[in-house]
């Protein structure tokens, strides 16, 4: 890739195609230098990267038209940035830059509201020089990561990690560390990640700037002497690589071995993020590996959080209970009779006496119930269409999250809580009507079927009606790095996050965007698009639906609009009006609590 000086392009009209496949190609260039362990080329090539005119374009194309966060200012104000001062960022963007600090704001933490966790926003041009960064930094780090690693990570998702604590536990009983790290972006060693990326100077002390650059809270600036700010494009990244090592760390200390004819195995350790499990049949070697981890850990200023971390037993009981939550599933072994018990491999099958069965836990419950009963709460007075339709969305992605474990008698039950929840709102609007009244006027029972449905046909998607299917897990240290394009769009069209009508159209383009004719990969945000545009008598039918990346739809809409101004006889598309069929998503987006 030739760091001469480019041709002058309109924003809209640079040749995104071009730009993509030479980056990639530098990247796959990485990935596979580090698999060999040549770090000499490895710095060679990241120093070519981070010089390169087209990853500087896409690091500035990503922060402000492709991230869900583009329009959330830094400390400077900054929410977005027209075309010509696009240019002019990537343009200047240099990883020798001063880093701004970072404009703290408090979320509260999923399920439970009292607590909140601080996210740092850098400003505009912090984010897209860690842009720049990590598309340097990634392929590196995704040949050297462990195989059971899962969170925050290209190509791989939670239930990649459920389907790995599956095979793990599928064949015997197991007892399991279930720990979380306390705080785990906010105290992070500094020096010790630093001594652990093990770069070129450029790189570690543009890191160390942004690590050491401090919060804005309000009007008060406060010093951050340890963490990675959660709310940066490269904090995921940069924790991936704090954490790296636990698992070779557990394999090293407790390696296959045979003592008097017994096999000892190792322990299997799955990680997702700060979250992890540890996996063995003898609560002695558990209790080492807890005692390994706090060690480990404290090398790196972590700790192992004492309220969510606990030693449990996939089928008897421990401590009264049996069994472990991980992502927002519960995962159980229960006692069954020979006939419906497993069985091990080999050419005398031995019958297990158990089963093992993973499905949603309580707390996904209670929190799903919650989110059905404020929505049913704040459309009290709303048409019924409207209620449908904000509930189908909800119910919609959660079923399709817990739509690959023994979910059909989950589904079932929060159908009928959701019915007995709907009940109750009709009866609340209508309470001097009769029962039967109720009932025709929003299930319509004499059209054959209960459903909760306007006149017009607009019926409520119900838990029952999603069917459960098997996620098939990645396949070892697979990496899109790997250029095996084949592979990832198969998974693509296959992956449970994606919406069934999103993973059919993957499959019929054959992976790739119409558009750009780049494939769509696991971290692209794409759109449903219509081809032909309702203004023109498109319709909403799936001959006239794509999808594309979010980019391209950008430019289309654009391309639609100038050829809108020119008057009905042009032959160009018109724009088209916003509607619910054209909506955006990452094709494999996950929630790593299902809500």
């Amino acid at each position: 890739m030739s760091t001469a000086t480019p041709p002058v392009y309109e924003w809209n009209t640079l040749p995104w195609k071009q730009i993509e496949r030479r980056v990639f190609k530098l990247q796959k260039r990485i990935y596979q230098a580090s698999q060999r362990g040549d770090t000499a080329t490895v710095h060679q090539l990241q120093r070519l990267l981070l010089r390169s005119w087209s990853a500087k374009q896409l690091a500035v194309r990503q922060v402000t038209q492709d991230n869900q966060g583009k329009r959330t200012a830094g400390i400077d104000g900054i929410k977005s940035l027209p075309p010509p001062q696009r240019h002019a960022l990537a343009a200047s963007l240099s990883p020798h830059h001063p880093a701004k600090p970072t404009r703290r704001v408090w979320i509260p933490k999923p399920g439970n509201p009292t607590e909140q966790r601080p996210l740092g926003i850098p400003v505009m041009r912090d984010r897209a020089t860690q842009a720049l960064v990590k598309l340097v930094l990634e392929p590196e780090w995704e040949a050297r990561f462990e195989p059971n690693s899962y969170g925050f990570r290209p190509g791989r998702s939670g239930h990649d990690a459920i389907e790995a604590i599956r095979a793990c536990t599928r064949r015997q009983s197991k007892y399991v560390l279930d720990a979380d790290i306390s705080k785990c972006f906010d105290r992070i060693n500094h020096q010790a990640l630093l001594a652990k990326l093990a770069t070129f100077p450029t790189l570690r002390r543009c890191i160390r700037r942004w690590l050491q650059a401090g919060v804005m809270d309000g009007s008060d600036l406060f010093p951050t002497t340890a963490g990675t700010p959660q709310g940066g494009v490269i904090s995921p990244l940069l924790a991936n690589i704090a954490l790296h090592g636990m698992e070779m760390m557990i394999q090293a200390a407790f390696p296959h071995h045979t003592v008097d004819g017994r096999k000892h195995v190792t322990p299997h350790l799955i990680r997702y993020a700060d979250d992890f499990v540890v996996l063995h049949p003898e609560r002695a070697v558990i209790d080492a590996c807890y005692n390994h981890i706090t060690t480990w850990l404290r090398d790196l200023g972590l700790e192992l959080k004492p309220s969510k971390t606990r030693i449990a037993h996939t089928l008897h009981p421990t401590d009264g209970q049996v069994g472990f939550d991980f992502l927002g599933f519960h995962v159980r072994q229960f006692l069954i009779g020979k006939t419906h018990a497993g069985k091990t491999p080999g050419w005398r099958p031995t019958r297990l006496g158990f089963t093992t069965l993973i499905t949603p836990s309580k707390t996904a419950f209670q929190r799903h119930t919650q989110a059905l009963a404020h929505i049913i709460h704040q459309h009290q007075a709303a048409p019924q269409a409207a209620l449908i339709h904000h509930l189908t969305r909800v119910i919609r992605g959660w079923t399709a999250y817990y739509a690959t474990v023994n979910a059909s008698h989950a589904f079932t039950v929060m159908s009928h809580r959701t019915y007995q929840k709907l009940w109750a709102w009709a009866q609340r609007r209508h309470g001097n009507k009769s029962r039967g009244w109720i009932a025709e006027h929003y299930w319509r029972p004499s059209r054959g079927k209960w459903m909760f449905a306007t006149p017009e046909g607009m019926q409520l998607y119900a838990h029952s009606r999603t069917r459960t299917r098997r996620h098939v897990k990645v396949q070892g240290a697979r990496s899109p790095y790997d250029g095996d394009w084949s592979y990832w769009t198969l998974r693509m069209g296959r992956h449970p996050d994606a919406p069934p009508r999103v993973a059919a159209m993957v499959r019929r383009q054959k992976g790739r965007c119409p558009l750009c004719g780049l494939y769509l990969r696991s971290e692209d945000i794409v759109e449903v698009d219509h081809i032909l545009p309702r203004s023109q008598g498109g319709d909403h039918r799936r001959r006239n639906l794509h999808i594309i990346h979010r980019h391209c739809h950008h430019t289309k809409t654009a391309q639609d609009m100038s050829g809108a101004g020119r008057g009905t006889d042009d032959n160009s598309q018109t724009t088209e009006e916003p509607d619910e069929v054209n909506v955006s998503c990452p094709v494999l987006k996950t929630s790593r609590l299902g809500d």
